[in-house]
């Protein structure tokens, strides 16, 4: 829907492998969007799908009065929103800025002041469910920031989300993500090394994965990580990605004076998969390191 008024039209910024599924169930609600990505086969895929194309982040801002950043970096977040070229610079008093990234909370706090002296309002809005999610439009969202800026943005949201919880002052919902993903990001690496150790110790991947499914081993991150090694696949949440996240849960550890032994453990061992070259596979494919040190492999038996 690329028609409609200014005070109707969402802009975008950020059409990856979770932008791209979230821009594309607001379009499907009808909203009429204005799209940016620095890739320009993204922006044609978009411009295929009904949305207008913006030259960049201040012309997204110029044409829409609620934006949404969802890029991968706190930089290339700080550049999108406030930035020589960014929202900030063709946004009006009155608008809303949606950071969904997952990034600095420090940096939004003072991004949020930097709009806020402009009258330009601002939440962060991070999302949880995977790709899967996306696609669906049952994300849940941890929202921070003021009431009314939520209140502005709460149709927009509902159209990529199944839940919204609104955790307090700016900032907030990405400690919320940081929180929920540190558990993830962790937990992965027991799955792998706990499936390891049985087929080093000679069971079969497939029968452990099917005992552990219905025993107390059990778990979200255990269901999204083992039928990745079972098939090999690892296409998915980069490795890059996850150790960013690290990065940002354990500078906020440091920060607030808390101790984080396995964060910073499991920050390392993504480290190794990145130095092995695995920066742009799947998390999970950090089973490989595991994999090459002990001479087995973690597969369906054919």
């Amino acid at each position: 829907m690329s028609g409609g008024s200014r005070d109707k039209t969402v802009g975008f910024v950020g059409l990856g492998m979770m932008g791209s599924a979230m821009a594309a169930n607001v379009l499907k609600k009808g909203h009429a969007m204005v799209a940016y990505d620095i890739d320009p086969k993204k922006n044609e895929r978009f411009a295929a799908l009904g949305a207008q194309i913006a030259s960049g982040p201040a012309d997204v801002a110029r044409r829409s009065h609620i934006m949404i950043s969802m890029v991968d970096t706190t930089e290339q977040a700080q550049d999108v929103i406030v930035g020589a070229g960014g929202f900030i610079e063709g946004a009006e008093p009155g608008d809303v800025v949606m950071s969904m990234s997952t990034i600095d909370p420090l940096a939004v706090k003072a991004m949020h002041g930097t709009l806020a002296a402009k009258g330009i309002g601002m939440i962060d809005a991070p999302v949880t469910g995977m790709e899967k999610g996306a696609l669906a439009g049952t994300l849940h969202s941890y929202v921070g920031g003021e009431a009314s800026d939520l209140e502005k943005c709460r149709h927009v949201l509902e159209s990529m989300t199944e839940e919204i919880r609104h955790l307090g002052t700016i900032g907030q919902g990405i400690m919320m993500k940081l929180v929920n993903n540190m558990l993830t990001q962790a937990g992965r690496i027991l799955v792998v090394e706990a499936l390891v150790m049985g087929a080093k110790a000679g069971l079969d991947p497939q029968t452990m994965v099917d005992i552990i499914s219905t025993s107390s081993g059990n778990s979200v991150v255990f269901q999204y990580t083992a039928p990745r090694l079972l098939d090999r696949n690892f296409a998915g949440i980069r490795m890059d990605i996850t150790y960013k996240d690290l990065e940002l849960e354990t500078q906020v550890a440091k920060a607030l004076q808390v101790p984080m032994f396995m964060a910073n453990i499991a920050q390392q061992v993504y480290q190794m998969g990145r130095a092995a070259g695995l920066g742009s596979e799947d998390t999970s494919a950090v089973v490989k390191i595991y994999e090459q040190l002990t001479g087995v492999t973690v597969a369906r038996k054919s």
